[in-house]
């Protein structure tokens, strides 16, 4: 295939979602323990109630057209801009939340370099075509399917949701103007009577709210130019942490801030932590601080190539070189218990890297494409898992080895797919050290570019683990992000996000697209059609009852909803968790047809026995 078309074939790779089972033509040696498949039901039974729910923001009338009046809609159609509760926080009885609108819109359009407008039944994605982006030239337009965040809280005593998006809008111009410019509120924390709600915003900056928890009184807003993404906030020994990244999603570093405020002056943070790469979660393990991170490449063919010639060996060993930051990881802090309680400004270098993905991914181009999401401590161990932007690993490598033909480029998509794998370590840092890998693969696809007189091959290529318990993904090849982790009532549980539904549609249209109209029924007659179980459906919730057992599943179809393809927040109280949806379904608006609605959902869930 000659350059040209290669650029078709690397738009085509980065829409196309999720769409194979590559891991099933694995050899025989990467069989584990049980059948391959999905994970049996929990012995304990749950039941779920909907909380609340995202209504039709907006009305639409075609790609690029004047948004009419509404909703109601008396013209065109009902739209939920409001995709994401993406950050969740409990106090006074109360939760809350700010949401994401139109998130699988600004991910397409931040993978993508050229993206194109898109719609189908359930979702449409405007990118430059937005009136947003007309109406403000200067706006990104890979991020034209932008709008401003919401903020909410849900008292769980009168089961009363109240709006608080108005407060901060008509607090002051510059309050305003923060949230409109806040792509989505990403990060929810609260600690000594003041709630917190960050997000990135456009010009690579951070911004953040603060409410008192007893009052509900808005405290105000702040801009910290310094950095470039948050995630996460933590309460570790009675002190307030967040993780952040720097520059454009964090590609620059990242640090490890530690509150120092109150509600006089909510937005004061010192600095306890430096990192290569950018934060991603973190929680508290073993008196000290765990985090993961997310390479801090920029992406392509830099974050693929800075990966090559990687250090790191045996799984669970710490290198003796530099950690490599194009390549995601879990760093240690310091003990918390040493000298001043909690990390202090004297901590900020002392932090190491306990594990990195290139010591599992064979291939190191695929290896500088992983991040890593949710991780938390129970019974002793502390659990993470990993995160896989879809098509990413093949857009990357598709640059850098473009495909002789079809069935090459067929091979690459197949090959270069990597659902979520779970590991879990203890006494790290010590000579007993020890990393297990839980749900993942003995041997994966790695590309030998040298193979075959130069034309390349792949080969199946050892991880040097064997996992304990199954296959990657939990034995769902769609599910691409180890999302949240909580504790409630001594069992773990594990939100992951599920792409099956998504690439349904998007695999035939991106084909089309692309010029590759016969991808989704077969690249040739030695090719199966590429086809989507309809019963994967929906973001899957797992739980470890035990740490000497595996993990088995709440849920796999979306808690009621099988267009909520993740769970993507949160809360333990006890043993009841509170969790927040992501649905980005903006035209699943009709409530008499038989598919359900999009938008965003707050979920409470409960056991009820065994």
């Amino acid at each position: 295939m000659h350059r040209p078309r290669m650029s078709r074939w690397r738009l085509f790779s980065a829409v196309a979602l999720g769409v194979l089972p590559v891991l099933a033509a694995a050899p025989s040696t990467a069989a584990v323990p049980g059948e391959p498949g999905l994970l049996p039901r929990a012995s304990t039974t749950f039941e779920h109630e909907l909380l609340g729910k995202a209504l039709p923001d907006e009305c639409f009338a075609g790609i690029g057209q004047p948004y009419p009046a509404g909703p109601p809609c008396a013209q065109g159609q009902a739209k939920v801009n409001q995709a994401y509760v993406w950050s969740l926080a409990q106090a006074n009885n109360r939760l809350w939340f700010g949401t994401g609108a139109n998130v699988n819109c600004i991910v397409t359009g931040s993978t993508l370099s050229l993206p194109n407008p898109r719609l189908n039944d359930d979702y449409v994605c405007e990118f430059a075509s937005s009136q947003i982006v007309v109406q403000n030239p200067t706006m990104p337009t890979n991020v034209g399917d932008h709008r401003q965040p919401r903020v909410y809280v849900y008292d769980l005593a009168s089961k009363v949701q109240t709006e608080k998006t108005g407060v901060i809008m008509n607090a002051s111009a510059d309050d305003a103007s923060r949230l409109k410019r806040t792509l989505g509120l990403r990060a929810g924390g609260t600690h000594q009577g003041v709630v917190l709600l960050a997000g990135p915003a456009l010009g690579q900056t951070v911004n953040m709210f603060a409410f008192d928890t007893a009052t509900g009184d808005y405290l105000g807003s702040a801009n910290f130019t310094k950095y470039g993404n948050i995630r996460h906030f933590l309460v570790a020994g009675d002190v307030l942490y967040a993780g952040v990244g720097v520059g454009a999603n964090g590609r620059d570093g990242g640090y490890m801030l530690r509150w120092a405020g109150d509600r006089t002056n909510p937005f004061n943070f010192v600095e306890v932590g430096k990192l290569p790469a950018q934060i991603a979660d973190l929680t508290e393990h073993d008196g000290r601080v765990f985090v993961s991170t997310w390479s801090a490449a920029t992406g392509g063919s830099l974050a693929a190539r800075s990966t090559a010639g990687s250090g790191w060996g045996r799984p669970g060993v710490t290198p003796a070189d530099e950690p490599n930051p194009a390549v995601a990881g879990v760093w240690m802090s310091p003990p918390l218990a040493d000298g001043a309680p909690g990390l202090t400004e004297e901590d900020t270098v002392g932090w190491k890297q306990v594990w990195s993905a290139a010591s599992y991914e064979p291939d190191p181009v695929i290896a500088g494409t992983y991040g890593l999401g949710a991780l938390m401590s129970y019974q002793g161990y502390l659990y993470w898992g990993t995160m896989h932007v879809p098509m990413k690993s093949t857009s990357v490598v598709a640059d850098l080895y473009p495909p002789a033909d079809e069935t090459a480029a067929r091979a690459m998509l197949e090959k270069t797919q990597r659902p979520v794998s779970i590991f879990r370590g203890k006494r790290f840092d010590t000579d007993r050290e020890k990393v297990e890998l839980l749900y993942g693969e003995r041997v994966l696809p790695a590309y030998d570019p040298t193979a075959n007189e130069g034309a390349g091959a792949w080969k199946w290529t050892s991880t040097g683990y064997k996992p304990k318990y199954g296959h990657s993904g939990f034995g769902n090849v769609y599910t691409n992000y180890t999302w949240t982790m909580a504790v409630a009532g001594g069992r773990l549980f594990v939100g992951t996000m599920d792409w099956s539904y998504l690439a349904k549609d998007l695999l035939p249209e991106a084909a089309r697209q692309m010029g590759f109209a016969n991808a989704a029924r077969g690249l040739s007659d030695d090719l199966d059609p590429i086809e989507i179980d309809p019963e994967l459906y929906g973001g899957d919730l797992y739980v470890f009852e035990s740490s000497l057992r595996g993990a088995t599943a709440v849920d796999t179809k979306g808690l009621g909803n099988y267009l909520n393809y993740g769970f993507r927040t949160m809360v333990a109280d006890g043993s009841t968790l509170y969790l927040g949806m992501a649905n980005p379904m903006n035209l699943r608006t009709d409530p008499t047809d038989d598919v359900p609605e999009g938008g965003w959902e707050l979920i409470r869930l409960t056991p009820t026995g065994r």
